[in-house]
């Protein structure tokens, strides 16, 4: 067996194993062949019972919030991933419809059904109502993060700070590689699927915004897997030192392929806790601390979309200082057609549109600034989370929502109070020339 740590593991039924012909994995959060442990749990548990592997994927036709751009990128690596897994003697079925009926349906059939975790609203509804309809045991192995959300903390952490001295313990026990095996029984189905092999065909059962066009960005492991290459070898040293300065842009770029799970965090953390870099630790910092932090206020805050995620005093103090006059006043329609005065805003905003990707510290700056340019702090949580989700290809993500909590106050402490973001962190465009002067624009565009 595998060596995956049994706090991975989450047993969402107390049905047995049934009577079938194959151990069912259900893919939606890990997109991925490789250094998957719901997979290679889904393994393990055929080869016990001498049965193969069938993995299933359920294409919805209106994911929320999703549109062309995410839906092709996501057909792109699911296309390599379908490769990889017949490749392993692993069967592969996509089918149209609403993802955990697809799984249902196949459930049938098998005496187990094995799913990825999901940590979001919908993606969890969608694992209990699943749990409570199969004929069988349903089993949730849990690896899009380093440390199981509820093993590294057992509540909302208020701060990084919280969460860093409680995770940075077990990091090492969780920081391991993971065995692949193949299937001792070949994937034999006749299964009706999908073809990935056509992609306009698949675009067209789709009832998806279309007006957001895919980006030219490659997508799928082999891609995520040669962008964490270049990163260790290029960019890493230079994390450290660079990572805030969008003029260098040193940065991962491996967001995207975390949101579609099409790269394990496990797998980055290793190489790059074994790379000796200056920038590791830092980098690390980012991967785990961060990113987990986001991970545990959305598992922990059923509100995390809302204004009432936000931390009390956050609340109180924008709610005071939401009448204070503001410079300008832009719509919806102006601020997605990148309409301000702010030239470095506007080039923001520009490439977020054109390219799905926005480098971490200009998103920061982009989203404070929308409480400036709103009538209310509502507004500016609910204006910045639609566009970080449309256009960005790491949208709709634990990371999008605490991202841009955290530009109206979340996991930050209060500061002396000023007008319009009272006591917020703020940042202005005088603040960011003066640190990186006026070459920014001309960089992202």
């Amino acid at each position: 067996m595998n060596r995956i740590e049994p706090e991975r593991i989450h047993r969402l039924n107390d049905r047995p194993l049934a009577r079938g012909q194959y151990v069912l994995y259900w893919m939606q959060a890990s997109q991925r062949a490789f250094w998957n442990p719901a997979l290679e749990f889904s393994v393990d548990l055929a080869n016990e019972h001498n049965l193969p592997v069938l993995v299933c994927f359920g294409l919805t036709p209106n994911y929320p919030e999703a549109n062309l751009r995410h839906y092709a990128w996501m057909l792109e690596g699911l296309r390599e991933t379908a490769q990889a897994l017949h490749e392993r003697d692993i069967g592969f079925v996509m089918r149209l419809g609403n993802p955990p009926d697809v799984a249902l349906s196949l459930a049938q059939k098998a005496i187990a059904v094995v799913t990825d975790r999901g940590y979001l609203r919908h993606q969890r509804a969608w694992r209990q109502y699943l749990a409570q309809k199969a004929p069988c045991s349903v089993i949730e192995v849990e690896g899009d993060a380093v440390v199981p959300v509820e093993t590294a903390y057992g509540r909302a952490a208020v701060s990084a700070a919280v969460l860093r001295r409680r995770i940075q313990p077990l990091i090492p026990r969780f920081l391991t590689p993971l065995q692949e095996r193949a299937p001792r029984v070949r994937a034999r189905f006749a299964e009706p699927t999908l073809d990935l092999t056509d992609p306009q065909k698949l675009y067209a059962l789709l009832d998806v915004d279309r007006t957001v066009h895919p980006v030219d960005l490659p997508s799928g492991t082999k891609a995520a897997r040669a962008r964490l290459c270049s990163f260790l070898q290029k960019d890493l040293p230079l994390y450290a030192e660079w990572r805030s300065d969008p003029r260098r842009d040193v940065t991962s770029g491996l967001s995207p392929y975390l949101h579609f799970g099409q790269i394990s965090p496990v797998e980055i953390a290793w190489e790059v806790s074994r790379a000796n870099a200056p920038g590791a630790s830092v980098f690390l910092e980012e991967l785990i601390v961060r990113r987990e932090l986001a991970i545990n206020f959305v598992w922990y805050t059923p509100s995390y979309d809302r204004w009432e995620g936000l931390p009390q005093w956050a609340q109180e103090t924008l709610h005071a200082h939401a009448t204070d006059p503001r410079p300008a006043l832009y719509s919806l329609e102006e601020l997605e057609s990148a309409r301000t005065d702010d030239p470095i805003w506007n080039a923001a905003q520009s490439t977020l549109v054109r390219t799905g990707r926005l480098h971490n510290y200009l998103r920061m700056y982009w989203g404070k600034r929308l409480l400036v340019w709103t009538a209310h702090p509502k507004e500016a949580l609910r204006i910045g989370l639609y566009l970080n989700n449309k256009y960005g290809l790491d949208g709709r993500d634990p990371n999008s929502y605490t991202g841009v909590g955290w530009c109206l106050g979340l996991h930050d402490r209060p500061f002396p109070e000023r007008p319009i973001f009272g006591r917020v962190r703020a940042m202005t465009p005088e603040g960011f020339t003066r640190k990186y002067g006026t070459t920014v624009e001309k960089a992202l565009l």
